[in-house]
């Protein structure tokens, strides 16, 4: 049965896969802006600086938890992020947890929180004080969001904070998730695309639910499996921890989901079926435990562009740095394409491990990796521009809006540098906290979130 071949389990639903909803674009938000997963804005008119310690051109900030990964993501006029329970909103409520916190844009006002209690296997599931890691896909017309929570639930909300639907990945498909489950989910048409997580035990040997899915469409309106694959299968390396991509290239419709193996994989939306394969790592290339080997997990989130996908790999940054691969596909080809569709690469001493996902803009490339190295490349050759040192390990995406690029470090510090092929910075600004996440932007307002805090930003405030 070629179904089986290929790793997909197909329910009997018939889903029409339509287009995005026809919406304004400040009612849908999720991570990266866009089903492309592009890291730009068509925002404007945003601050070149602001001082935190003084408050010039803070508009508002708010205390998140103490460590804070999922988002922001911003529909609606709200504001949503995944963090911890290390900041109580509500005293009645202690102890370790996943929380989604919701703040009105306007003026940060606190809205409403989802709490969800730890795993009770511990660090091998929901590893501690990392709280939700999801950003959520919202529709703010609708009046539903979507997103994974640390308990590797797909949960369905309305933009008030009550549940539709929730799906246990774990309870009902025997998903196995690596230290946590942290997809972004995507929504298109009425289908929502996630990876589960799956991935391998706490010795990092065995892979127990190896028949257990990694990529799962889902029915946005009752949360009915519409299909699921367990690709990679037993081959994952490590954990699942990226997210898919959606694009119509060369006319054909494609979600585009990293695989645990190192491989992606395009998936015809409507039944899962392997349109093309991609792997992103050398032939030659070996895992070994602890990342002391040669071959990545694919952490960052693919980038479809113009009938290409950008992408690029490494592993967790517990593993430590080391060099790495980011690679142009053409994304038009059939079956194995990893020999035949390789537009340009850059890997070995000219590229690091990276977690960062790709901002495009004016056919400019941004990309940073792990050692905290940002390359601005040409889209279409890989020609090189230029090379902007953090001095810090960069853990979110470069943002590109309003003629600026932004990129937060481990250190706290956000640059911001002019868009373009000639190297220009304008400002490093600490935020007092880490940044492990990328910014976002609406109407003038710059919106950063730190690892325990929430910041807008705009000129003149």
């Amino acid at each position: 049965m070629r179904e089986r071949a290929l790793g997909i389990c197909l329910s009997t639903a018939v889903v029409l896969l339509g287009g995005l909803a026809p919406v304004g674009a400040d009612e849908i938000g999720m991570f990266a802006n866009s089903p492309s997963r592009n890291m730009i804005s068509e925002a404007e008119n945003l601050p070149s600086s602001w001082d935190p310690s003084s408050g010039e051109n803070v508009k508002w900030k708010q205390e998140l938890g103490s460590q804070s990964y999922g988002g922001p993501v911003l529909a609606g006029g709200v504001i949503y992020v995944g963090t911890n329970n290390e900041r109580p909103r509500d005293p009645s409520i202690s102890g370790d947890k996943g929380v989604l916190m919701a703040f009105r844009a306007s003026d940060g006002e606190f809205l409403w929180q989802k709490v969800h209690d730890k795993l009770p296997a511990g660090r091998v599931h929901d590893w501690p004080l990392q709280g939700i890691c999801s950003g959520p896909y919202v529709n703010a017309e609708a009046g539903r969001l979507y997103y994974v929570s640390n308990r590797a639930e797909v949960v369905c909300a309305t933009t008030d904070g009550e549940t539709v639907w929730m799906r246990d990945m774990i309870e009902e498909m025997d998903v196995f998730p690596h230290n946590l489950a942290a997809g972004n989910p995507l929504v298109v048409g009425d289908i929502v695309f996630t990876v589960t997580g799956n991935g391998v035990d706490e010795g990092h040997i065995n892979i127990p639910e190896p028949r257990a899915p990694s990529f799962l469409a889902l029915d946005k309106n009752t949360g009915e499996t519409i299909w699921s694959s367990y690709l990679p299968g037993n081959q994952i390396l490590h954990g699942q921890w990226s997210n898919p991509a959606y694009g119509v290239i060369d006319g054909v419709p494609q979600v585009i989901f990293p695989g645990g193996d190192g491989w992606i994989y395009s998936l015809v939306p409507e039944t899962g079926e392997v349109i093309w394969k991609f792997d992103a790592n050398p032939k030659d290339s070996v895992w070994e435990l602890g990342g002391a080997g040669t071959r990545n997990n694919i952490i960052s989130t693919p980038v479809v562009y113009e009938d290409r996908v950008y992408i690029g790999v490494g592993q967790d940054p517990e593993h430590g740095e080391a060099p790495g691969h980011f690679w142009v596909i053409d994304a038009t080809g059939r079956g194995d394409v990893t020999e035949t569709h390789v537009v340009w690469h850059r890997g070995g001493e000219e590229f690091g491990r990276t977690i960062s996902t790709a901002a495009i803009a004016d056919d400019i490339v941004y990309i940073a990796d792990l050692s905290g190295f940002l390359y601005a490349l040409d889209a279409d050759t890989g020609e090189h521009y230029w090379t902007y040192d953090a001095f810090a390990a960069v853990w979110g995406s470069a943002f590109v809006a309003d003629g600026k690029v932004y990129l937060g470090d481990e250190d706290g510090d956000v640059a911001i540098l002019v868009h373009g092929k000639e190297m220009e910075l304008l400002e490093e600004i600490n935020m007092g906290a880490s940044v492990y996440t990328t910014p976002i932007a609406e109407d003038g307002t710059l919106y950063i979130a730190s690892r325990n805090m929430l910041w807008a930003l705009s000129e003149g405030d």
